[in-house]
């Protein structure tokens, strides 16, 4: 028999989150706003040509990014998702998931520099971090729709909680790896805090930063499914319908287009890491 009480850490949260939503509200709708906004814009772009423009104007990238065999796949792999019906919907998924990267990378990179630069902020943040990878991402999903309420907002915020560490992570590791004779080098020419930052640490970190964002892209991805039980559209819809009706056939079609989709965002971003180690 346990003769501690039990705390109340359920209400102590609800009532944290019942604080912020009531004194919050504006700030919530400003978010909620720009968001749907990012979304939109991207959804706008992608469904703005013809489905066979878009693959060749992406085959063409690829080539450039990572010659013929990079090409071929990219060019299979959509004209397969384009055969299978899933265009719009993996069209929507990617707007969804550039608009997660696109936040996590606005909000990971400063944290990262900052941690960087100040040991006692590593100590604070390095935990919330672990936290924020540890926790079940459904959890995420539940004062999402509380702030946001149902739809593609909420999927992105719990997205960007749960693929924003790698980016903060890397980047602060990769400015802690910068050799310490060249920052000695750069104090000792009088180079100004902000000079040393972007002309010195950020490039040579660069390598470490790509791989956190490529990082952040592939855990986006993984949210898609997840978000989509909120009400956020795309291709982890399809999935989610699949599972509820048990129909195996449609459900491996939307999964396989969600394989292709992560693979050419993974591809993408090893070549530009690439592009930028060789120029």
């Amino acid at each position: 028999m346990n003769m501690i009480p039990k705390l109340p850490l359920d209400e102590w949260v609800e009532s944290f989150v019942d604080g912020l939503e009531s004194h919050f509200t504006v700030l919530f709708s400003i978010i909620s706003a720009c968001i749907e906004g990012i979304v939109g814009g991207f959804s706008f772009l992608f469904h703005l040509l013809p489905a066979l423009v878009l693959i060749i104007l992406f085959t063409a990238l690829a080539y450039y990014l990572g010659k013929w065999s990079f090409a071929i796949f990219t060019f299979v792999g959509l004209l397969l998702i384009d055969n299978l019906g899933y265009w719009d919907n993996t069209m929507d998924t990617l707007a969804l998931v550039m608009t997660s990267a696109l936040v996590s990378i606005l909000i990971g990179i400063p944290i990262g520099v900052w941690c960087a630069q100040s040991d006692k902020a590593r100590n604070i943040i390095t935990p919330l971090l672990d936290f924020m990878q540890t926790m079940p991402a459904f959890v995420y999903l539940i004062p999402a729709v509380t702030f946001f309420g149902l739809g593609v907002v909420p999927g992105v915020i719990a997205s960007v909680i749960f693929a924003v560490p790698p980016t903060i992570r890397l980047t602060n590791l990769g400015i802690r790896q910068v050799p310490e004779d060249l920052v000695e080098a750069a104090n000792a020419f009088g180079s100004t805090q902000s000079q040393k930052l972007f002309k010195l640490q950020l490039p040579l970190a660069l390598p470490s930063m790509m791989a956190g964002i490529n990082q952040t892209i592939m855990l986006a991805l993984s949210m898609v499914v997840i978000a989509s039980m909120i009400g956020a559209q795309g291709i982890g819809a399809d999935v989610y319908r699949s599972v509820t009706q048990i129909k195996t056939g449609q459900g491996f079609e939307a999964g396989l287009s969600i394989v292709v989709l992560a693979i050419l965002l993974d591809r993408t971003t090893q070549h530009i890491m690439k592009k930028k180690r060789s120029a």
